[in-house]
């Protein structure tokens, strides 16, 4: 989501037209739910996607109408069993997507996505809010509890209504789409291995915030990460001096060996962390365990920790192992969004 509204950004600075194509409800089976997106100027799709397939493209064919007409519009796709079949989609299910037209060089736009890339920033929670209402011109607002609402004016009954999943809520005539743009918690990897080095990429590519810290310098470079917002050199024995972890972040370690993992798990237990994964064999886990016990540890507190990390998908290679464990930090993420 942050890069498709930098990409937002530089098509309107670049005076370019663009439309903003949300899938805003969604029943049945269809490819992709809803807050699916993608980003559309005449050039084509720069970003998102909303499942691929005929929706996809007749949404692009609709997109570029869109940009001829200069008008926002509330679309319907009823997918059931004769039209999935013409249509050559083996999934059924109806979707509403909505085509948010936003002009070249649109200065309210622009700050919007200048005050989203803050927010990205400072990792600070908030919600989008799209104005859907048929036969508008549509609008963008962004809400959080620290910096308040940003950009077009909403009613003030939608904000106490915000919550962890995507919604639509009325407001006399008027109808908004509201989902959280940017989750809390922040990934603390310990390791910067071969599979730190897989993991990265792959939880950033579905919006996890992730820090690596290593004592290694050679293992602490940041180009050894794409998508990691800071590589961190540390002390392994005093992390509280490099970092502050909170209830909504997720801490995952993979040091070197038993002696590292022990102490990071010491000093994790110790933390309000949300999430606690440690990758290795259940004999290295027994190893630990005995380590901490030593320290007072208890199995109420080791009840806190996932290990051997990830789901059990028969993963042996880095990359294998990395999206075990994005799948089960999302699957995490999921049941804490789930209200």
């Amino acid at each position: 989501m942050r890069n498709l509204f930098q990409l937002l950004h530089n098509a309107l600075s670049q005076n370019q037209d663009a439309v903003l194509v949300t899938v805003v409800a969604s029943s049945g089976s269809t490819p992709r739910g809803v807050g699916a997106r993608m980003l559309i100027t005449k050039e084509g799709r720069l970003a998102g996607t909303i499942g691929g397939g005929a929706v996809e493209y007749r949404s692009q064919q609709l997109a570029q109408t869109v940009l001829r007409q200069k008008n926002s519009r509330l679309e319907y796709f009823q997918l059931h069993k004769n039209q999935v079949e013409d249509l050559g989609m083996i999934c059924g299910g109806d979707v509403n997507i909505y085509f948010q037209y936003i002009p070249a060089g649109d200065p309210n736009c622009l700050a919007l996505t200048e005050h989203i890339e803050s927010l990205y920033s400072k990792g600070e929670q908030s919600w989008l809010i799209t104005d859907i209402t048929q036969g508008h011109l549509g609008g963008l607002a962004v809400y959080s509890k620290k910096s308040g609402l940003f950009g077009m004016d909403i009613p003030s009954g939608i904000i106490p209504r915000l919550g962890s999943r995507p919604a639509q809520h009325q407001d006399g005539p008027n109808l908004y789409y509201c989902e959280k743009l940017i989750q809390a918690g922040m990934v603390y990897i310990f390791g910067g291995g071969h599979v730190a080095q897989a993991l990265v990429p792959a939880l950033s590519a579905v919006d996890f915030r992730c820090i690596v810290l290593e004592d290694r310098e050679d293992f602490c470079r940041k180009e050894l990460f794409p998508g990691a917002e800071q590589t961190v050199l540390i002390d392994t024995t005093r992390i509280d001096d490099f970092i502050t972890v909170r209830e909504d972040d997720y801490i995952v370690i993979m040091t070197r060996g038993h002696k590292d993992d022990a102490l990071i798990q010491a000093q994790a237990l110790r933390t309000p962390a949300h999430y606690i994964g440690v990758i290795g064999s259940a004999r290295k886990t027994a190893g630990v365990c005995a380590m901490l016990r030593k320290q007072g540890f208890t199995d109420e507190d080791f009840s806190r920790i996932t290990t051997p990390i990830g789901l059990n998908i028969g993963s042996e290679t880095p990359a294998e192992i990395a999206v075990s464990i994005t799948a089960q930090l999302i699957q995490v993420r999921a049941g804490r969004n789930r209200i």
